[in-house]
């Protein structure tokens, strides 16, 4: 006879693995670094701005 299986563990190591997958999915899909949303957020303001300055004054 084997040795005793314990299937609760088995299962937790299961589900932690598929949930790092899942991180690690999401962290190259959505993650991006601090400078890359500065510099979004500034090409935004800018454009924002530009569209300000094209107002025609009524």
């Amino acid at each position: 006879m084997g040795k005793p299986v314990n299937l609760n563990r088995y299962r937790k190591e299961k589900a932690r693995a598929e949930k790092k997958a899942r991180a690690d999915r999401n962290a190259a899909a959505f993650g991006r670094s601090k400078a890359d949303k500065q510099l979004d957020k500034a090409r935004a303001n800018k454009a924002r701005r530009d569209l300000d300055n094209h107002e025609l004054d009524e």
